[in-house]
């Protein structure tokens, strides 16, 4: 199982860009970018609040567990 983060549907949802949220919340765009690719290790609770309140959603809404692809 791996957490995956949704960030990419959410902002298509909203109409909201990478560049609109990062202004927002002040963190760049290449940070939010490794987060939107799934290649992030670790979120501050802070940015995920700053993303969940912005884009008024639930942090559930942007993160869920997935099976692994390389699991058998």
């Amino acid at each position: 199982m791996a957490i995956k983060m949704n960030l990419d549907r959410l902002l298509e949802k909203r109409g909201v860009t990478i560049r609109e949220l990062s202004e927002a919340i002040g963190i760049t765009p290449a940070n939010l970018s490794v987060l939107k690719n799934n290649h992030a290790r670790a979120i501050r609770f802070s940015t995920l609040e700053g993303i969940c309140r912005y884009l008024d959603c639930q942090p559930g809404e942007l993160l869920s567990m997935e099976d692994d692809e390389a699991e058998p």
